[in-house]
């Protein structure tokens, strides 16, 4: 880097860090020792210089690191509410209340109300995203 070594540093410059380490351990360039043995030194770090050596040994990071558990890409909606979203546990529980609450022999033709709500409800959004790319 081309800071000085003794410049000191943040939390932000910590958090930076430990997410470029978190990539390297994901890539398999580091075992868990390791990564546990660097996480806790650039924790503690004070300067730029101990937070250089965590990284000596290793290349540069490529890409940023994507979020855990996050979706590639936000559905777009009207209004600001994906009614998908809201819709579809709606019907879910609305199948455990009809199977519970009624007195109908065949009670578990309810559970197919969810597959046929995910199915139209996902049809519905690629219909709206294939009229925008015809538009374009």
């Amino acid at each position: 880097m081309s800071e000085l070594p003794e410049i000191r540093i943040g939390t932000v410059d910590r958090e930076k860090a430990l997410e470029a380490l978190s990539l390297h351990f994901s890539e398999g360039r580091l075992t868990v020792p390791e990564f546990d043995e660097r996480s806790a030194t650039i924790t503690s770090a004070t300067t730029r210089g101990e937070l250089d050596k965590v990284f000596v040994d290793l290349p540069a990071a490529s890409a940023t690191p994507a979020p855990l558990g996050k979706s590639p890409a936000p559905t777009e909606t009207s209004g600001g509410i994906d009614w998908r979203a809201v819709v579809m546990p709606l019907v879910i529980f609305g199948s455990l209340a009809l199977f519970f609450l009624t007195d109908f022999d065949q009670k578990w033709l309810f559970f197919l109300l969810i597959p046929v709500a995910g199915a139209l409800l996902s049809a519905g959004g690629q219909s709206k995203k294939k009229k925008k790319k015809k538009n374009r």
